[in-house]
């Protein structure tokens, strides 16, 4: 596997810290989104239920693959 690393030359402090401001920015709203959408009730429902044997599952009436679908069939049509 190759790594590939690519430094560019910051035209003057000023867009450097600039480009750093927008970049941190950016990186913060994303682990945001990641932390909102990892804690919410419908994640917290599929890891409860994958964490259920295949028999246990079934005495709900559900399939391994089917539980996406159903956690998010009140807020999607899948």
């Amino acid at each position: 596997m190759a790594h590939t690393t690519t430094h560019l030359p910051v035209a003057s402090t000023f867009v450097g810290s600039v480009a750093g401001a927008i970049t941190r920015f950016f990186s913060a709203f994303g682990a945001a989104m990641v932390h909102l959408g990892e804690n919410s009730q419908k994640m917290r429902q599929i890891n409860a239920l994958q964490a259920l044997s295949d028999e246990e599952l079934a005495s709900r009436g559900l399939k391994r693959e089917d539980i996406a679908r159903y956690v998010m069939s009140d807020c999607y049509w899948v």
